[in-house]
């Protein structure tokens, strides 16, 4: 499905400078790439931020068929993380993007990413440090081609941990090279619970579910505009939304969400109602 990956970096994020060293060493000869028809990816570094698009040469990513940005996540709590999501802005456009736009999303590539990389995590003996979650889709930058944010949370310490970098790299190189299109599983995107979707990285693990872009709950009220923009920008035909039912709030927002849906015509299961493995 996807052949050519774009790895686009910032010279000046640490996180991203950690990621880039350990990716160096898995890259292939180009030649031998496209002898053999297999995935492949290059690498297009930055010296501004990854986060406005504004920084970035479109005409050069939408040359590719899929984007991966390595990124520094901060966090007030501090809380040792490597995470992946997707990028868009519900509401306002603080940190790149747009109001009211997301970009393009595999929720087949991010659920294999992000399998990928909790079993990196738990092989290279960094889950007792690191939690590995989802979070949801926000902050920049807006572009045309699917594309993915992962991290390494939350503080100086972290984004310079060279095992941290590693099984960061490993996951693309392995994700880019290892994965093909599933056809069983289930394509959702996400509405409700908090940033780190705690019931959400559940399905994205144990289920059939693939999950690409969530809209949390501190966005309320969830428009019918938030919801046509993930179904929308999710690569592949949506089968139905999956909502954290407990995360939504009040009966007034579950109601304003279920209206929503009903006006797109589209099904919905609670994330407590999908079979875990």
């Amino acid at each position: 499905m996807y052949k050519k990956f774009l790895i686009v970096a910032s010279e000046n994020n640490p996180a991203s400078k950690n990621i880039l060293r350990n990716l160096i060493q898995f890259k292939r000869n180009p030649l031998i790439a496209s002898m053999s028809n297999s995935a492949s990816f290059d690498i297009y570094t930055i010296s501004e931020d990854i986060l406005h698009e504004e920084n970035l040469n479109l005409e050069k990513i939408n040359k590719y068929d899929f984007i991966i940005f390595p990124c520094t996540h901060k966090s007030t709590k501090g809380e040792k993380s490597l995470s992946i999501h997707s990028p868009g802005n519900w509401r306002e456009a603080k940190l790149g993007g747009k109001e009211e736009a997301v970009s393009p999303s595999s929720a087949l590539f991010n659920k294999f990413l992000f399998e990928k990389l909790a079993a990196n995590v738990k092989k290279y003996e960094l889950d007792e440090k690191y939690k590995v979650t989802l979070e949801v889709t926000h902050h920049g930058p807006l572009i045309n081609k699917p594309c993915v944010f992962i991290e390494i949370g939350s503080t100086e310490f972290e984004w310079n941990d060279r095992r941290a970098g590693f099984a960061i790299a490993k996951t693309i190189v392995e994700a880019i090279e290892e994965f093909k299109v599933n056809e069983y599983q289930e394509v959702a995107i996400g509405i409700g619970g908090p940033h780190y979707c705690p019931n959400f990285n559940k399905l994205q693990l144990n289920s059939n579910v693939a999950i690409s872009h969530v809209i949390p709950n501190y966005v309320a009220p969830i428009t019918e505009n938030m919801i046509r923009q993930a179904l929308e920008k999710t690569i592949e035909e949506v089968d139905f939304v999956v909502l954290d039912w407990k995360g939504l709030g009040t009966s007034e927002q579950r109601k304003i969400v279920l209206d929503a849906l009903n006006k797109l015509y589209v099904a919905y299961k609670k994330s407590s109602e999908i079979t875990k493995g």
